[in-house]
């Protein structure tokens, strides 16, 4: 049995020993025996390719805004593991982890002993979660971000209020499929029957898997574009401003902190979603909650500005969608910085297509690897690379040093790819020194 923090979150990460095992058997098994906490757990489901940490932010300040105690399950964490298992923004205590891996650890390996076999590390988490949530501190509300797909995920055990799909594109293609409707299938097999549908899904491919879906499961669907639309959308010094017309009221005027098209995007998902649970569920939410909520909101790794002087910023910009966001808002934000951009990612992303955005953007391209399984070696990436200004470097913190200090005003440094790579670079806490100094 545990008995410190450290060796709590040892076991939990020696179960990615077993990888990835997709099925809700061992989920199942494991609610049946603590009591089926996942049955008190008010819940809204979100999934989709990108977006869906932003979306739980801008959701989770809304409610936070309106008085409402909320509960969210994210990941991957981005400085602190406890950051899972959140309420009101605020990760859990290292004694709750220990004391909720020792309620989780017995089963585990009583699970290991059966022909299910034992549960995976997401699946232990989701467990941990379910029963902090269900049994130990029941929230008005929890946010349960999916960790990978739907249909399969250790997170759709559970019964939401609503369910949310941002969006779908290319990502995991060796476990969801190679194509848009492939994928889709698995994002929307987190669609229940009866309950609510909000999406911007609008890939045609993918909107004929989720529709269809929708309609055999009698779960009436919100489309982004269609049933609620943006409009006046402006980037601003701070952000981004844009106005919002749903079936049951129109916002003018909104602004938030995160800066690119696709964060409007997942705005407006959120109202969206705040207003079946006012309309749906009873939740007194007013316009000025949610307009202070959208206003509040932010989200770390997420185009995160981490210094003005010089000027740095963080994207997990992992796959070629999330690149391409990340380009178009540089473009409209810094349209006259030159953008010196380090990249670093994993093996199982489509590189060449991620990098060739970059370098049609960054004025030196800079790639680096990292400390975790599947990154890939920096002389990788910049064989990918066709940047007549492209570097390959290992250590990445005197890296960042170097560059910070020669940046002028007209300088950008964009450190981006992988959110096990910005976590990484977040936690060793190097830039921050180096703001201070600078600044």
């Amino acid at each position: 049995m545990v008995r410190t923090y450290e060796e709590a979150v040892a076991w939990i990460h020696g179960r990615l020993r077993l990888g990835m095992k997709p099925g809700l058997k061992r989920m199942e098994w494991m609610m049946e025996q603590l009591g089926h906490p996942e049955r008190r757990v008010r819940a809204v489901h979100i999934g989709g390719t990108n977006g869906k940490g932003s979306t739980v932010a801008y959701l989770r300040s809304i409610l936070q805004a309106a008085g409402y105690s909320v509960g969210t399950f994210t990941s991957p964490y981005v400085e602190q593991f406890n950051e899972r298992i959140s309420i009101n923004g605020e990760p859990i205590s290292d004694q709750e982890i220990v004391e909720l891996v020792r309620v989780i650890q017995p089963l585990a390996d009583e699970l290991e002993q059966t022909e299910l076999g034992g549960p995976t590390e997401f699946e232990v988490i989701t467990a941990m979660m379910l029963y902090y949530f269900g049994k130990q501190n029941i929230q008005d509300i929890v946010l349960v971000e999916v960790g990978l797909g739907g249909r399969l995920d250790s997170t759709n055990i559970i019964y939401p209020l609503l369910s949310v799909i941002t969006n779908v594109s290319y990502d995991h293609m060796n476990i969801l499929g190679d194509t848009l409707d492939q994928i889709a299938v698995e994002k929307a097999g987190i669609i229940k029957s009866g309950v609510p549908l909000v999406t911007a899904v609008n890939e045609p491919e993918a909107w004929e898997v989720i529709a269809k879906t929708a309609v055999e499961r009698k779960a009436k669907t919100y489309r982004l574009g269609v049933d609620f639309t943006v409009s006046e959308r402006q980037a601003t010094v701070e952000g981004e401003q844009f106005s919002l017309v749903t079936p049951f009221a129109e916002y003018r005027d909104l602004r938030i902190q995160m800066p690119g098209a696709h964060q409007v995007e997942n705005a407006a998902v959120a109202v969206m979603a705040a207003e079946l649970l006012r309309l749906g569920y009873s939740f007194l939410i007013d316009p000025e909650h949610i307009a202070d909520g959208l206003a509040t909101a932010a989200w770390p790794g997420r185009f995160e500005r981490v210094s003005g002087k010089p000027l740095i910023i963080l994207d997990g910009a992992h796959n070629e969608a999330g690149i391409r966001a990340l380009v178009e808002t540089v473009r409209a934000h810094y349209p006259d910085k030159r953008v010196h951009v380090l990249f670093a990612a994993l093996t199982d992303k489509p590189l060449e297509r991620m990098i060739r955005h970059l370098d049609e953007l960054a004025t030196t391209m800079t790639f680096t690897t990292f400390d975790f399984p599947r990154a890939a070696a920096a002389e990788q990436l910049a064989a990918l690379s066709t940047h007549q200004q492209k570097a390959a470097v290992h250590q990445w913190e005197e890296w960042i040093g170097e560059q910070a200090s020669r940046l002028t005003d007209q300088d950008m440094l964009l450190i981006t790819g992988s959110l096990y790579f910005i976590s990484d670079v977040k936690k060793k806490n190097r830039i921050r020194k180096f703001c201070y100094q600078l600044q």
